[in-house]
């Protein structure tokens, strides 16, 4: 293999790098939309559920039971 024949593959190489590199970003920031939307979720439900629990019953405390 030639210095020409060796300078082509690695520039191929590079390309191939290159395209998977982008692909693998667009994957990353889908995730990390999903993972933000999740989140938001997530605190919407517990807030909901801690205002659910202190209008139904005020009185009950989260603690364990006393054999823990």
């Amino acid at each position: 293999m030639n210095k020409s024949d060796q300078d082509v593959e690695l520039e191929t190489r590079i390309t191939y790098m290159d395209d998977t590199i982008d692909q693998l970003n667009d994957v990353i920031s889908r995730q990390q939309l999903q993972i933000d939307k999740l989140e938001r979720i997530v605190q919407k439900l517990l807030t909901d559920h801690i205002e659910l629990k202190d209008q139904l019953a005020p009185e009950i405390t989260d603690t364990p039971p006393p054999h823990y």
